[in-house]
Order: C-alpha cells, then structure tokens, then sequence
C-alpha cells in the first residue's frame, strides 16, 4: 500500500524537511548583502546565525518530548516557524533598507533568523528522524544518513540559486530572496509534513507503559556514558565549526580565491557525503562508536599534517608568486576530512544513542543532545574569530586580506580538542554489552 511504503511515509518527507531547514547553513553567502543593506557592520549581523544554531539546539532540547508524542504537530510546527522566520527577516530587512542602521531591524532579524527560525530548525531536524529509524528497523545508520546528508546538501543546492536570485533580482534582492524562499520552503516542509507517518505496526508507547522518564532512561546507564556522547558531539562540532567558518579565507590564503566558490561546493558534497557514508558505515559495526573513533583519529592525522609542514602559512609564497602543490593539497583534504567528520558525528548520534537507550525515548534524548549543537554553534566560530583576531600578521593575497598565522593557530586549538574527543571516546562511551544495566 501507499501508505505503508517508507520511501513516501520516511524517506521523501525527511528529505523535504532537511533539504529546507539546511538551507540555514547558506548565511556566508548573504550575511555581508545583508550587512550592507540595513546599514550595519558584518560581526553584528553574524550574531543571527550564532542565535539560529542556539535556538536550533536548544528548542530540540525542549520540544524533544512534543515530537516524541505527535510528529505530526511538530512537523507543522517545524514548517510555521522556519517559514514565518525567514518571511519576518526579509520584512526586517526591508525595514533596515528604508531606516539604515536602525536597531529594530537588527533586532527583528536576530529574532527572526535566530529565534523563530531557530524553533523550526529544531522540531524539523528532530521529526523525521525516528520515523525514519523505525522504517528502516535493519539500517537505521543509512536511513537517518539519508535524511541528514539532505540537511548538509542544502547548502551545496541551494547555494548557486541564492546567489543566482541575488544577482538577478534587481534593487533590494536580499529581501525579496528571504520573503520567495519563504514560500518554497513553506510548501516544501507542508508536504513533508503531510507525508510523514510512522509505521502503522509501531504502537508509540503511553505513559503507563513507558514507565521510565527521559531522564531515568539516562541514568539505566552509567551517567558518565552520555555525558561521554554529548561532550564528543560537543566538541566535534566546535572543531568543525571552527575550521568551516575559516575555511573561505583559508582557500584565499593558499591561493585559490578564484576557485572558493567550487571548492565550497566540494565541502559541503563532503559534508553530505560523511553524514551518509560514515552512518552507512556503521550499520556493519558491532559498535557505532566507531565510527566516532576513525573520525577524530582522520581528524587528528591531516590537522597534525597541517601543523607540522605549516601549510596554510606554506602553500603559497607571496614573492614569488608560486604555489607548493603537495601542501596546498593537504589544506584541502585538511578542510575536505573535517568537513566529512563533521557531517558524520550529526547523522551517527542518534542511532548510537538508540543502541544505548533503545527506540521509546529516543526523540526526547537526541533532542536533549542536540543542546551540544547550540552551545558549539555559540562558541566554535566565535573562538576561531577570537584566535585569528588576536594572533599572527594579517598579510595581502592577491589584494585580498588574509591572516596565514591566525588560521594555522586555529588549528593547535583543534587538534587538541580532537585529541580529547578520542579519549573520551576511547574510555567514556563504552560498548552497550560491556555496561552495567
């Protein structure tokens, strides 16, 4: 029947979801537009993404036991509110255009972009994804890798077509770019939401037969085990954050400011690639782990490269304007690794989770999880910016400013981070059987 099939009642609907909300990941290619027109400086305007990654995370946290009772409802929610977010930050932006520098307009698309879209940020990454697990019972890694690589692909998609609209719609196209997308991205998250449907076999436990809280779920295991999973999701997307949100000008500083925009593209295919290969992947282990160990173990590898051949400082000589082939390829693959690790740890931690604490809670405890997104995403850029802002000497490109010692320094800040992710992994998340019920 049509109802029952999991690629229209899972797949499609997440897709749908993820392929809108993800899109929230575009904002590099229109914060300085935006900037420009309400009349404020870039580093202001930049505290709307920080806000929608917070709120993303944390109404995740709070909204995780609303999705675990009705997708439905949270879905709906989901598309509301990015919807309506992103409508009410192309009006202030408007407003901004007509009043320059006004602190209503920024503050209106702080609440928009940030809080608004941040609530359907949240519930539409959270709905889909135990529907999904629940559909795709014997490879629940592929099925959430699925739904999540959209969210990463996003950007990749929508990219070209932002700034296509940009270039193309004359006179205040960054207002009307937010209040079109709007609408698509409102049918698009509508029919996702029609869609979606747990399988008709999957009877959603009530609260008698729960039994057990979120919280008493949790503590069934060693406390310091999710402890363990939320600090190295934690850190894995402060490292990532912090490389990615550098990772433009890192390209410009080994030379290849001509080439950004495609190798941008490439990172985000990585990005969405590492979300569904590694989760794939770890459908074969006996332990999901893993997965997180190869990835903080291929991190720490090409980080470690980086720093010892200094090649974001040594890719590219100024004087003679000639270009160290074998290092610039290593910054790439450098930026090519996090970026899949990155993608990787946000498609593997709800299934990890599900092995550890099982199927009737789980949208409540990945929720509760995802807190980590909204606290990296408040502190990886702001201390990537913080390192490159007060160490080494901002140097000339091709024209362009760049900072070759700053970004080099990011890197002994990550490597170090990483370095405790995998003994956190090593020692603190413990195979199921190996834990004490």
């Amino acid at each position: 029947m049509k109802s029952e099939n999991k690629w229209i009642r899972a797949a499609i609907p997440a897709l749908l979801l993820h392929c809108s909300i993800g899109t929230v990941y575009c904002w590099s290619i229109f914060s300085q537009d935006i900037a420009d027109y309400i009349g404020f400086s870039k580093g202001a305007t930049e505290w709307a993404f920080s806000f929608a990654i917070f709120f993303l995370g944390m109404s995740a946290a709070f909204l995780g036991n609303v999705v675990e009772k009705d997708i439905h409802k949270s879905s709906l929610i989901a598309a509301i509110c990015f919807a309506c977010g992103m409508a009410g930050t192309g009006f202030f932006i408007y407003y901004g255009g007509q009043h320059q520098g006004s602190i209503l307009a920024l503050v209106g698309i702080y609440v928009c972009y940030g809080f608004i879209m941040g609530i359907g940020l949240g519930t539409g990454y959270l709905s889909p994804v135990k529907t999904l697990m629940l559909w795709f019972e014997d490879r629940k890694g592929l099925a959430t890798g699925l739904a999540v690589a959209g969210f990463g692909a996003a950007k990749a998609i929508a990219s070209p077509i932002m700034q296509a609209m940009l270039d193309n719609l004359g006179e205040g196209g960054i207002y009307k770019m937010f209040l079109i997308l709007a609408v698509v991205y409102f049918i698009m998250m509508f029919a996702g939401h029609l869609l979606l449907k747990k399988p008709s076999s999957w009877h959603e436990p009530q609260k008698a037969e729960k039994g057990q809280g979120m919280m008493a779920v949790i503590k069934s295991r060693p406390i310091t085990n999710y402890i363990g999973i939320w600090l190295m999701f934690y850190i894995n997307i402060t490292c990532g954050l912090a490389l990615i949100s550098q990772e433009k000008m890192i390209v410009k500083c080994i030379g290849l400011a001509g080439a950004a925009g495609i190798i941008s593209t490439v990172s985000a295919i990585f990005n969405a690639g590492g979300r569904l290969g590694f989760s794939a992947w770890a459908d074969t282990m006996k332990d999901r782990n893993t997965i997180y160990k190869l990835i903080f173990i291929l991190s720490i590898v090409f980080t470690g490269i980086v720093i010892f051949t200094s090649g974001i400082k040594n890719s590219f000589d100024i004087i003679s304007d000639e270009r160290n082939i074998l290092l610039t390829v290593l910054v790439l693959g450098l930026i090519f690794v996090v970026n899949a690790g990155y993608g990787g740890g946000f498609s593997n931690v709800p299934t990890l989770l599900s092995d550890h604490y099982g199927m009737g809670n789980i949208s409540a405890i990945h929720g509760l999880t995802l807190s980590a997104w909204a606290f990296a995403g408040l502190t990886g850029n702001q201390l990537a910016n913080w390192i490159v802002e007060t160490t080494g000497v901002p140097t000339k490109i091709h024209g362009i400013e760049v900072n070759p010692t700053g970004y080099q320094n990011v890197l002994y800040v990550t490597i170090a981070l990483y370095i405790v992710s995998l003994l956190i992994s090593l020692f603190l998340v413990r195979p199921v059987k190996d834990q004490k019920k």
